[in-house]
């Protein structure tokens, strides 16, 4: 049986910013405001040529170079998005032409936030059963595209930015890989945090985001930290033998209550959204990037992530890095 192990990892977001001061012009808000309720200072968005495969080629192509394997090494790619270029195909497929890929699988996964953990589930059930070596996850999100700008209680969170893992089946080496994951769901709230319009639709009818903000705080903050609760559990692994959390990048008060909730050191929780936002399936692999950038994470280290999302689905992920 195969070892999923994160071989490469790379991650892009848009240059253009937009800071709570930009905001300011569009609607009733203030910097303040913002930040104190979402510890957001900036986001980043697409130009009107960009789409959500160029975000994902650009950040697929630095887990490439990271991983020191060619685009004709891919055995399968899986994407997760909720913001695909079109309604179909897939952005998958864009992908492998883009990068130059055998004519391998390639799919979207449609999971929300919890996409990329998702994805990695996938990569790992793939490699675990002999099927591939070599499988690039990506999380890439143009939130932008379905934003009201004039809404704000949903235009100061969301961005656009991609992540990507290059994970491998590497079966001498001394990490752990993916150890175990979880996914669940209930639908019935599912009407609190969805997509109405008409992709198709004129200027009035164009999708935009939906969301009953205090009741997704509080699902977000105890399905997240029961999640994480179980899986450690279930893997008898206790609080001290994990390096470093990583929830979704949702608000930065909801990083905080799960860190309380979880008894978990702020010191040891990764969190970015201050620069860049919530980008859906992107936040994860992106806070990723961003911290071993930084010289937080490191070989070797044990990591939990978690996510929430609309559907309403949420599930946790372990793995040595």
């Amino acid at each position: 049986m195969g070892k999923a192990i994160v071989n490469g990892v790379g991650s892009y977001v848009p240059s253009t910013v937009i800071t709570n001061n930009d905001l300011e012009k569009l609607m009733d808000t203030s910097h303040e405001w913002i930040s104190t309720r979402t510890g957001i200072h900036e986001r980043r968005v697409i130009g009107s040529t960009e789409n959500t495969s160029d975000l994902a080629y650009k950040a697929s192509l630095l887990a490439l170079e990271d991983s020191g394997l060619t685009p004709e090494d891919i055995d399968l790619i899986v994407v997760a998005t909720e913001t695909p270029d079109h309604m179909f195909p897939p952005v998958a497929t864009r992908l492998q032409t883009l990068l130059g890929c055998r004519t391998i699988g390639a799919y979207d996964v449609h999971s929300t936030c919890v996409g990329f953990i998702s994805a990695l589930q996938i990569a790992e059930l793939y490699i675990n059963t002999d099927k591939v070596n070599h499988v690039l996850v990506v999380g890439a999100d143009a939130l932008s595209k379905i934003v009201d700008y004039t809404e704000r209680s949903t235009a100061i969170l969301f961005a656009d930015g991609a992540g990507a893992f290059v994970v491998s089946n590497i079966m001498d080496s001394k990490s752990e890989g993916i150890i175990d994951s979880t996914i669940h769901s209930d639908g019935q709230y599912y009407k609190d945090l969805y997509v109405i319009g008409d992709p198709n639709g004129s200027d009035n009818s164009k999708p935009k985001i939906k969301m009953n903000g205090n009741k997704i705080f509080k699902l977000a903050v105890n399905s997240m930290s029961t999640s994480v609760k179980g899986l450690l559990k279930k893997n008898k692994l206790h609080y001290d033998e994990i390096d470093w959390l990583i929830p979704h990048q949702a608000n930065q008060r909801i990083i905080d209550a799960i860190a309380r909730n979880l008894e978990f050191p702020s010191k040891k929780v990764i969190s970015n959204i201050k620069y860049y936002g919530n980008n859906s399936a992107a936040t994860i692999p992106l806070a990723f990037a961003v911290a071993r950038r930084e010289g937080k994470i490191k070989k070797g280290d044990r990591i939990v992530l978690t996510a929430f999302g609309g559907g309403l689905i949420w599930g946790s992920l372990i793995f040595q890095y």
